[in-house]
């Protein structure tokens, strides 16, 4: 039976990684193909992602990209793995229940492994084993594998235009036919429309093809995994808004609110247009989707390119067809008032779509690159209100978004911050617990509200010079949030006669505490700890 089944001698381990390690002993195996690991819970594992399975001496290995629960490699891993192993000179499918604790990666299964194919769609869509025919084939896809693929593509691609991510996009450029552009217009717009759509998703899969075979486990919206692509994608749908809301103007033409680029004319607003449809429909995945583009990324890049492309092709077909079909056209009423109307309305699910995009990168990259997104998208809203008044405010404002982008570059671009400072929650009891054994202690009671305190972490605190000093003279770091109401924080506050935040303390051994300045520098901090200050 090719049901899946618990087997004697499968043993599991789930190694967390980038990407995490999943290892499978599978005794007795013999020639396996076709393998592929499926989760029972949809959320651990990215579904449609390629597994790079591995054969070795042992067992097997997968290279697994996390999905929404984000604990892959932290939590035990429940699924089956489903392959194709030979059994009397015929290929047959079988699936293993596994149960994948935490842990190192099991001997043999990934140590000098020989990567197998993990062409999973083959079996799934043609509903049947490979035969010797389809081996001898290699990694290929059978006619009828393929042409499955390029259907559910192609359905996946129509389906695409009314999910909640791309409908705003291609509502504004229907819109567009409301100005009552002539026939041959039209047809051209369309074409470049067609041309932006096909484009885009094609440099997609160039781009996938060149990161897998550099060997990154990517998938389908990998780029959303950048911060900076996050940041930039939410920075285009506000100013998006904006435009719509009629803050400013690209233009006259309403198929121009794609963005910047869409105002050297209509041919290339409508390319752009194209563009910016495939970008925002990146984060959502339509039905019949996740087959076709799971069997795209384990093909060769011939087969990859085939897929994504029927996949563009079912995405732009509607819009494109309604730009040659004008009696399609006599549906959208006539130029007038309500247009402006409409116009306000997108604008709306715009800021939502970027409202969901920061709280993609709050997950990415915590408050700092939140903080910092808003902090450009408010330069951006006073760049553009200012515009109106002149060239000169038109460039103190470009000058505004630099200096504003240059201050909060790094948490939006995901750059990592030096976590030099290895730090405890403070409480009295703690405090002299540490004294008792003799140690110096570090007391910085801040709060996530208070900027001086975050400047003073940010010029004098978070500093490697700090954190080897500390470590040099066992001195311990405590720090006292005072984010949220606490009384024990209050309290000490009031015995060094302080009323807010920031207070620093600084207890050397066997000493009575120093109540440091409200503004630190690296200096003081260092001489403080040295005993200099003394």
């Amino acid at each position: 039976s090719a049901l899946p089944r618990r087997a004697e001698g499968v043993d599991a381990r789930i190694t967390a990684g980038s990407p995490a390690r999943l290892s499978v002993t599978l005794p007795n195996a013999g020639d396996v193909r076709n393998v592929r690991f499926f989760a029972f819970s949809r959320d651990v594992v990215a579904p449609a992602d390629p597994q790079a399975p591995r054969m070795g001496a042992s067992g097997l290995s997968f290279s697994l990209s996390p999905g929404v629960a984000d604990n892959l490699g932290a939590v035990p891993l429940e699924g089956v793995v489903a392959f194709d192993v030979r059994e009397g000179g015929e290929w047959v499918r079988r699936g293993v229940e596994i149960l994948a604790q935490p842990g190192d990666a099991l001997p043999g299964t990934d140590d000098e492994a020989a990567a197998i194919s993990d062409d999973y769609a083959l079996a799934e869509l043609e509903g049947a084993p490979q035969t010797d025919e389809a081996a001898q084939a290699g990694e290929s896809m059978t006619a009828f594998a393929l042409l499955a693929a390029l259907g559910l593509a192609f359905v996946g691609g129509l389906i695409l235009n009314i999910m909640p991510c791309v409908l705003p996009v291609l509502s504004v450029k229907a819109l567009s036919f409301a100005g009552g552009a002539h026939v041959g217009e039209a047809r051209r717009h369309g074409l470049f429309y067609f041309a932006g759509v096909m484009g885009t998703f094609l440099a997609l899969a160039a781009l996938l093809i060149v990161l897998r075979e550099a060997g990154e486990a990517v998938g389908w919206g990998f780029q959303l995994q950048a911060p900076w692509v996050t940041s930039a994608l939410a920075l285009l749908f506000f100013v998006i808004g904006l435009n719509l809301l009629g803050v400013f103007s690209f233009g006259g033409s309403l198929q121009n609110a794609g963005g910047a680029l869409t105002t050297r004319g209509g041919d290339a607003g409508s390319f752009f247009t194209g563009a910016l449809a495939v970008i925002a429909a990146t984060p959502c995945t339509a039905p019949f989707m996740a087959g076709a583009i799971g069997a795209a990324l384990t093909q060769s890049a011939g087969v990859t390119l085939l897929i994504f492309a029927a996949l563009a092709f079912g995405f732009a077909l509607p819009l494109t067809l309604l730009h040659f079909a004008p009696g399609l056209q006599k549906v959208i009423p006539k130029p007038g008032p309500w247009m402006e109307r409409v116009r306000n309305v997108l604008a709306f699910p715009m800021f939502a779509a970027a409202v969901w995009l920061v709280w993609v990168l709050a997950a990415q990259t915590g408050a700092d690159g939140v903080a910092a997104l808003l902090s450009v998208m408010a330069a951006i809203a006073f760049a553009l209100f200012v515009s109106r008044w002149g060239r000169a405010w038109m460039v103190a404002g470009a000058i505004a978004i630099a200096l504003t982008a240059a201050l909060t570059w790094r948490p939006l671009v995901g750059a990592e911050t030096q976590a030099v400072l290895t730090s405890e929650p403070w409480s009295p009891e703690r405090v002299e617990a540490l004294r008792a054994e003799g140690r110096g202690v570090f007391v910085n009671f801040t709060a996530a509200w208070c900027v001086t305190c975050k400047v003073n972490e940010a010029s004098a605190l978070a500093n490697p010079r700090v954190a080897q000093a500390l470590a040099e003279a066992d001195v311990a770091y405590l720090v006292g949030d005072w984010t949220n109401r606490d009384e024990a924080i209050a309290a000490a506050l009031a015995e060094h006669g302080r009323a807010g935040v920031p207070l620093y303390l600084y207890y050397p051994p066997g000493g009575e505490p120093m109540v440091l300045p409200q503004m630190l520098s690296q200096t003081l901090v260092l001489e403080t700890i040295a005993g200099e200050t003394q």
